[in-house]
């Protein structure tokens, strides 16, 4: 019997994808099934080219719990699992989808509508904009397991986000982090009351999916490549090949004539 789905794709409004992760019985945690539908989803996503803004959610109370432990465990009961080159698989597996997440040319908002915890929360922080329910909360929890606080991006994306002072205090002590501070340290952009969430969320890729693809791609990459560049003439030459790559674009053409004729732009993704 094939499983249900762990995921689903809709077309929330003209532009905007929503993805929403789909166990809600188990706070969407992360298990087999749903690692490799998200991927096959993302996969999708980045292939389509009438997307131009990502939505992503949870369904039910949590955006997502992290790594199902339930699934973990029959996994790493297994004897064929017992080995490092096993292990590291199985790590790789499920760090992959922060790096085919962040990979997209897609701007992606993240509705986190509950608990964000552990690889949950790293979906999250690999997301560019985070919008949350003030019910929302994240947790590293990695450290909390015996584990090392750094994992699923965690740590590169944190220190980046609010900080290394603060993302130090958040990684050691594996401590809650609520909505209303996660908004005072910078972690998010908007907080709002929870049945207000998806509207609020859809609002914001809304006007976001007003502006040419291409704009949107080259805007997206060039901000996080510059949080790795190492000097100001660096980002500049990062800026100055990405304007001129837009320049060329039908839809600056389009922009510039809808901006003299003072009416909206239909841009055509060319």
């Amino acid at each position: 019997m094939t499983p249900e789905p762990t995921v689903t794709l809709s077309a929330a409004a003209p532009g905007v994808t929503l993805l929403t992760l789909q166990r809600p019985a188990a706070l969407n945690a992360l298990d087999g099934h749903l690692i490799a539908d998200l991927r096959a989803a993302l996969h999708r996503i980045r292939d389509d080219r009438d997307c131009r803004v990502v939505v992503l959610t949870g369904a039910g109370r949590a955006f997502c719990a992290g790594l199902d432990v339930d699934f973990y465990a029959q996994r790493v009961a297994d004897p064929a699992q017992r080995t490092p080159a096993a292990r590291m698989a199985l790590q790789q597996d499920i760090a992959g989808l922060v790096t085919t997440l962040r990979a997209l040319r897609q701007p992606v908002v993240a509705a986190v509508n509950g608990a964000a915890a552990g690889g949950g929360m790293g979906l999250a922080l690999a997301c560019d904009l985070r919008v949350v329910a003030d019910t929302a909360a994240f947790h590293s929890a990695f450290i909390r397991l015996g584990l090392g606080g750094t994992d699923i991006g965690v740590s590169w994306l944190l220190p980046r986000i609010v900080g290394a002072t603060i993302a130090f205090e958040i990684m050691l002590t594996g401590r809650r982090v609520g909505a209303v501070e996660a908004l005072s340290i910078g972690l998010v952009n908007q907080v709002v009351p929870a049945d207000e969430l998806p509207a609020a969320a859809l609002r914001l890729a809304g006007q976001i999916a007003g502006h040419s693809p291409m704009g949107l791609w080259m805007t997206k990459e060039v901000m996080w490549a510059q949080l790795e560049v190492g000097s100001l003439q660096a980002g500049l030459d990062l800026e100055n090949r990405s304007q001129v790559v837009t320049t060329l674009t039908a839809d600056h053409d389009e922009a510039v004539r809808a901006f003299l004729e003072h009416r909206a732009p239909a841009f055509t993704n060319t």
